[in-house]
């Protein structure tokens, strides 16, 4: 799979219930900087985002899209970068999230941090798998 293959199908959120249980995810349109997404967890947990990078690989350069996270419950921001490397793509998920609230973000932000890099890992090898199996669905 090439970067841009990898750039495309990561940083589209539309994909992403597909990786992540319980998830279900709507957008206002194809990324864009500024556009929106929302993520919903088992029907309870919402989580607001707006694109705030969209800068997709380019030759050796990595792409790099960061979604800031906007409440109503999680704050912060998710990376994703795509890194072409010969035939293959490397990928790197970064979460720097902190719950909302009068609890110091350094402390929500540590109870954050193994769970979303769960999620994360979870949604990279399903990813794998999906494009081991073919091509993968479109959003």
């Amino acid at each position: 799979m090439t970067s841009d293959q990898a750039w495309d199908l990561l940083v589209d959120a539309r994909h992403h219930a597909r990786w992540i249980p319980w998830t279900t995810v709507s957008t206002d349109g194809p990324p864009a900087v500024g556009g929106r997404v929302e993520a919903r967890t088992a029907r309870v947990l919402v989580d607001r985002m707006t694109i705030t990078r969209l800068d997709p690989p380019d030759g050796d350069r990595a792409g790099v899209a960061v979604f800031a996270k906007r409440g109503p419950l999680l704050l912060g921001r998710a990376l994703i970068a795509v890194r072409a490397d010969g035939d293959e793509s490397h990928v790197l998920w970064l979460e720097d999230v902190h719950l909302a609230g009068p609890l110091p973000r350094a402390l929500t932000r540590a109870a954050l941090r193994p769970v979303l890099a769960g999620t994360a890992a979870l949604a990279l090898r399903a990813v794998r798998r999906e494009l081991r199996a073919g091509t993968p669905a479109r959003a």
